[in-house]
């Protein structure tokens, strides 16, 4: 398991990871992360839209980010927030269109 520090991933030590283990957050916890995630992406993506030539692809993925909190309840929280080893998102929600 890793930690970002300064921009850098560090891996945790096993007292990081215990701890980590060991807190549980809340449904909102999990939701209200989710959510600035989502924003994030969509900011990350407005000039898509400013631009005036927007795929129907990014049209797409910009819609799946909106609908995330009506098409993923508490149940599927974690999921939407599971990183790979490289710290990347792995659910296919966040995956950009090229």
């Amino acid at each position: 398991m890793y930690k970002i520090i300064d921009g850098k991933q560090i891996e945790m030590t096993s007292e990081e990871v215990n701890a980590h283990n060991s807190w549980s957050e809340t449904d909102a916890q999990k939701l209200q992360k989710i959510k600035d995630m989502r924003l994030d992406k969509l900011m990350e993506t407005d000039w898509w839209v400013l631009r005036g030539n927007i795929t129907e692809a990014q049209t797409s993925y910009r819609q799946k980010l909106r609908d995330i909190p009506a098409d993923y309840d508490s149940s599927k929280y974690d999921e939407l927030l599971t990183r790979d080893s490289d710290g990347k998102l792995t659910h296919t929600v966040w995956k950009k269109p090229s």
